[in-house]
């Protein structure tokens, strides 16, 4: 076991681990956290993305000792009972999703991608999910939705 301090979502967590534990399945498991989904278990489909130190990461990929003493954020950690954050309401406004699955993942890339880029456009957004796989649409909607978030967030 090893003892893993993470900041998540703005609260401190100490979590007592196996050593080859997944930082999904901390999230997930032990804090409960459950916005981020287990797609893959192989890094492929993007379902899993947090961040971690403001960057975007599969969570599937990273043992949680690895993140120890690192700043977490998850889907939940975005927005506030009042009010979705702007990506989110982007998504909820151009129906970027179908079944939601993957949407969690989507939205924190795409914060990461505003974070990186600034202002986006429809190329970069393209390339930029290559690693985030959606089984239900044909990404239009996700496209459109993260660029009128990333407006959104220019004018926030």
């Amino acid at each position: 076991m090893v003892q893993v301090t993470l900041r998540v979502n703005g609260k401190e967590a100490e979590l007592d681990l196996p050593g080859r534990a997944l930082l999904i399945h901390a999230l997930r498991d032990h804090l409960r956290l459950t916005g981020s989904h287990i797609g893959c278990d192989t890094s492929q489909c993007g379902a899993c993305t947090v961040h971690v130190d403001g960057k975007a990461i599969k969570s599937c990929a990273m043992l949680a000792a690895e993140a120890d003493g690192c700043e977490v954020t998850t889907i939940e950690g975005l927005g506030s009972d009042a009010a979705l954050h702007p990506m989110q309401e982007a998504f909820r406004q151009h129906h970027g999703l179908q079944c939601g699955y993957c949407t969690p993942g989507m939205i924190m890339l795409a914060l990461d991608m505003v974070a990186r880029h600034g202002q986006l456009d429809e190329p970069t957004v393209r390339e930029e999910l290559d690693g985030n796989l959606c089984r239900c649409t044909g990404y239009q909607n996700i496209v459109s939705a993260i660029l009128a978030g990333a407006d959104a967030m220019a004018h926030v």
